[in-house]
């Protein structure tokens, strides 16, 4: 994140990473935070995990992990792997061959849990297929399914058992020169996971992989994740994040990318800023903002918006985006274009007309990204 020298408090200040590449995205030091999710669909459907992951993917996913339970599903990674665009991860439990199978089929990059992929001598045989196959690994250690020694140990899953899970694995990766790796220690205790990726942005340089397992349905897990996640973001920990939801993957997608663009650390498509509406609104605000956001879904330029429904906090809001809008009386309202007044809308006009100035906006910022970019 580029330091912000006028307003210092919006500043986030990255912990520093390791990069690993998981297939051709950059994952850690400089590189953006990516945003992932997983697929839900039976992998042996290869027509419907196609499918999904390349919703996945135009909604924004930089990367989508698959899992791969039975060897009929690595079988059907072979076909998948060619069919998408992102890089794909296999989620690999209990069987370590289903992991070297996996790097055959072409994964990017294998998800091992430490907790029941088995001993060293299978791990070093992933390693092998790893490496092999030019795939990175991703310790996975998971609050629930945590080694019996370490759960004897400390008595319960807890922070400390979970980062010497994690760092255990590390060890045994390093052990064997291996070093494309990151590292992720969920739980779907919130306190839990921000406590152990605390303990473990101290105790590694590895990149964080963040997420909040099992954080539940859509409303409710998009706010535990917001707290934990947001939290940990805030104070420069992780380098990727999944939103796990009890919903469509698109959705972890959506709620991913809504954490990053509140904190300034990922900017995609419009944000829009609304009001909650009250009784001065001018125009129906929840509405019109559900009708805006479906029909600007297509555009990926980032880029701001203002729905407001009254003059009390309307142009100042517009005053700081690229297009807004704010009601007034008589059944019309103002349009503001970067920030300044421009022109008087009807309301029963206002969805069309905003939709053909955020799209006419993000045309011209891409036109002078593109011209910049010649320039250097």
């Amino acid at each position: 994140m580029s330091l912000n020298h006028v307003r210092p408090w919006r500043n986030i200040y990255r912990r520093t990473s390791r990069q690993i590449m998981v297939g051709d995205v950059p994952v850690g030091g400089d590189a953006p935070i990516t945003v992932q999710t997983m697929t839900n669909t039976l992998t042996t459907d290869v027509k419907a995990t196609i499918a999904q992951v390349q919703a996945a993917a135009d909604a924004g996913a930089d990367i989508v992990r698959i899992s791969v339970p039975d060897e009929a599903s690595s079988k059907a990674l072979r076909q998948i792997v060619p069919e998408v665009s992102v890089p794909i991860v296999a989620d690999i439990h209990f069987h370590y061959k289903r992991g070297i199978e996996a790097a055959e089929a072409g994964a990017a990059c294998l998800r091992i849990n430490p907790g029941n992929i088995g001993d060293e001598t299978r791990v070093k045989e992933v390693i092998k297929a790893a490496r092999d196959y030019n795939c990175s690994i991703r310790i996975g250690v998971n609050a629930g399914s945590l080694e019996k020694h370490l759960l004897d140990k400390y008595g319960e899953p807890c922070p400390d058992a979970m980062v010497e899970s994690g760092l255990d694995h590390i060890k045994i990766l390093q052990d064997n020169d291996f070093h494309e790796f990151k590292i992720s220690c969920k739980a779907s205790d919130v306190f839990m996971a921000a406590a152990a990726y605390q303990q473990l942005a101290e105790a590694t340089d590895a990149p964080i992989h963040l997420g909040i397992t099992e954080a539940g349905g859509l409303t409710s897990g998009t706010i535990k994740s917001a707290i934990g996640l947001g939290n940990l973001l805030w104070m420069g920990i992780g380098d990727t994040i999944r939103v796990s939801l009890s919903a469509d993957p698109v959705e972890e997608v959506k709620v991913g990318y809504e954490i990053l663009k509140s904190l300034g650390l990922r900017h995609r498509g419009v944000n829009i800023i609304s009001c909650p509406s009250c009784a001065r609104q001018g125009f129906d605000v929840i509405k019109t903002v559900e009708k805006l956001e479906k029909r600007l879904e297509h555009i990926k330029t980032p880029m701001s918006l203002s729905i407001i429904g009254c003059v009390v906090n309307g142009p100042g809001e517009a005053l700081m985006t690229d297009v807004g809008f704010t009601g007034g009386g008589a059944g019309s309202g103002m349009v503001y274009l970067a920030g300044k007044q421009s022109h008087k809308l009807n309301n029963d006009e206002m969805v069309d007309h905003i939709v053909e100035q955020v799209e006419r906006k993000a045309a011209e910022l891409d036109a002078e990204a593109r011209m910049a970019s010649a320039a250097e």
